[in-house]
């Protein structure tokens, strides 16, 4: 009877010994978890938020966004002392977030809102390098609104600026300010507005809540008259398109994102368009396309 008594209080103390190891087990993630979060946060209340520009703010002249200047290519960037985001416009795209230079930030479809996720990394990072911010910083706001401005740490480290929980980049194409050789490619990026939203897309509908955006389409229907009347033309796969009536596009219809150009080989004028456009007109491109770009 003393024996199983005694192992009985064994046992007890044995299982009593794992549940409190468990518990600090759990207790140690939490904490882990805590702090990567209020790493996040802290490096977040560790920046200085100004109304205005750099210059009106008086930062030393070629410092932050202002080392990269036009013709040179941008690449993967070292943090900046300092970054500005300004409300403005670039070739068709009004209003659009440029940077300190005036070149144009994108946003992109395969990353994610709500909770902010950059999923451009490695060789994405260098075509498309990430606008990102020292610790303890400065980000000067000039027709941002503060509230759509945050930051997420990236898989290297970095702070990567977000606008509307968007993390933002440039465009390694973009040679001089206002270009917006990114705008569209691959169906995927785009230039981001002021609160976060995709720039020059037509009949945009919500971005947010952590969605990745709409898929790229992957085929159209061009008809010769307004609201999907006939004669029509159907185009599918992926890349550039070349139509087969030239100029006679009036309206489409269409399941996602595509490009329009009013040139053969996707050269011309071009415009990112979204869903179905019953009057082509509405948005200035009534029997002009010549090509479009799907995928």
């Amino acid at each position: 009877m003393i024996r199983n008594r005694i192992a009985a209080l064994a046992a007890t103390a044995v299982a009593a010994s794992l549940l409190l190891t468990a518990c600090n087990a759990t207790d140690e993630a939490a904490g882990a978890a805590s702090a990567a979060k209020d790493g996040v946060g802290a490096a977040l209340q560790s920046l200085h938020f100004d109304n205005g520009t750099a210059k009106q703010h008086k930062a030393t002249p070629k410092t932050g966004d202002w080392a990269t200047g036009a013709g040179k290519p941008a690449t993967a960037p070292a943090a900046k002392k300092w970054v500005q985001l300004s409300a403005s416009r670039a070739g068709d795209l009004n209003p659009v977030v440029v940077n300190g230079a005036g070149f144009t930030l994108y946003r992109f479809d395969k990353d994610t809102a709500n909770p902010s996720r950059s999923n451009c990394n490695d060789a994405c990072a260098t075509t498309w390098p990430p606008v990102v911010v020292a610790p303890g910083g400065r980000i000067f706001i000039d027709g941002v609104d503060k509230s759509e401005v945050g930051v997420v740490k990236r898989a290297d480290g970095n702070l990567q600026v977000t606008v509307g929980g968007w993390p933002v980049y440039r465009f390694s194409k973009d040679l001089k300010p206002g270009d917006t050789n990114g705008q569209g490619v691959g169906g995927t990026w785009f230039g981001v507005t002021p609160d976060g939203r995709k720039a020059g897309v037509q009949d945009q509908g919500s971005t947010g809540g952590g969605q990745t955006g709409t898929a790229a389409a992957t085929s159209v229907v061009l008809s010769d008259e307004r609201d999907f009347g006939d004669p029509s033309e159907g185009l599918a796969g992926s890349g550039c398109k070349n139509v087969a009536r030239d100029d006679s596009a009036s309206s489409l219809r269409a399941s996602g994102t595509l490009k329009i150009w009013s040139e053969k080989n996707c050269k011309g004028e071009s415009k990112v368009v979204q869903g179905d456009i019953a009057d082509l007109a509405s948005i200035g491109f009534a029997n002009k396309i010549s090509s479009v770009f799907l995928g």
